[in-house]
C-alpha cells in the first residue's frame, strides 16, 4: 500500500528528531510508521561485524564507536546507488497510511523521495541551538559532526516547515500543531 502521506525529518544530532517522531507515532498509533534510513545501514554493520543491532538503534554510547566507521561504509555505498539505503528502509514497511521518516541526512534522500513518491512528501527540517543541543548529550566529534551525514542539509532551503526545538522554540504542541498544519485533512485521511 502506498502511504497517503510522507513526512521527512530532518536535523542535527541531539536536535530533538525523535523526540518529535516518536511522539507523532504515539498520536497516530496503528495509522503510522517510523522509518529510519540508518536501520539498514546499522543492520548491515551487526551482522558484519557480530555487533548488537538493538544497540546500534539506539541512543545510546554504544552506536557512537562505530559512528565514523558506519558512515564510511555507507558513503561508499551512496555512492555507487544513491537510493540505496532509502529504498531498503522502505522495503519491509508495514502498510500505514502515514510514514514518518525520523533520519533524512542528504539531498539526494530527498531527491529520492520524491521522485519516487512526488506530492505525498513534506520535509521538516529540526534545529536547535548548540547550547540546547549539549544539554541533550551532544560532542563535536570531528569526521561525524562536520561530514555529509550530518551538514549536507545544512544550505537546503525548499524545507516545507521548520521547526525551532532549541532555547525559546516551539512546545511540543505548537510543533506536533505545525506539523499537522502540512496537511489539513491528515485526521481523516488517516482515518480512511
Amino acid at each position: 500500500m502506498i502511504p497517503k502521506a510522507i513526512l521527512l525529518f530532518s536535523g542535527k544530532r541531539k536536535s530533538g528528531k525523535d523526540y518529535l517522531t516518536d511522539h507523532l507515532k504515539t498520536l497516530f498509533k496503528e495509522n503510522c510508521e517510523i522509518i529510519k534510513i540508518s536501520a539498514p545501514i546499522k543492520s548491515h554493520w551487526a551482522k558484519e561485524n557480530n555487533l548488537d543491532l538493538n544497540e546500534l538503534l539506539s541512543h545510546s554510547e554504544y552506536k557512537e564507536q562505530y559512528r565514523l566507521e558506519m558512515i564510511s561504509w555507507s558513503e561508499s555505498m551512496r555512492d555507487k546507488d544513491y537510493g540505496y539505503f532509502c529504498r531498503q528502509a522502505c522495503h519491509n514497511v508495514v502498510s500505514r497510511p502515514l510514514w514518518i521518516v525520523s533520519d533524512i541526512r542528504r539531498k539526494t534522500d530527498i531527491q529520492w523521495f520524491k521522485e519516487v513518491y512526488g506530492g505525498l512528501i513534506k520535509t521538516i527540517r529540526i534545529t536547535a541551538d548548540e547550547e540546547t543541543r549539549k544539554s541533550r548529550g551532544f560532542i563535536y566529534q570531528d569526521g561525524v559532526d562536520n561530514a555529509a551525514s550530518e551538514c549536507d542539509l545544512d544550505q537546503y532551503g525548499d524545507w516545507d516547515l521548520i521547526i525551532n526545538n532549541g532555547q525559546g522554540g516551539q512546545s511540543l504542541q505548537e510543533q506536533v500543531d505545525s506539523v499537522m498544519s502540512l496537511f489539513p485533512d491528515l485526521h481523516s485521511k488517516l482515518l480512511l
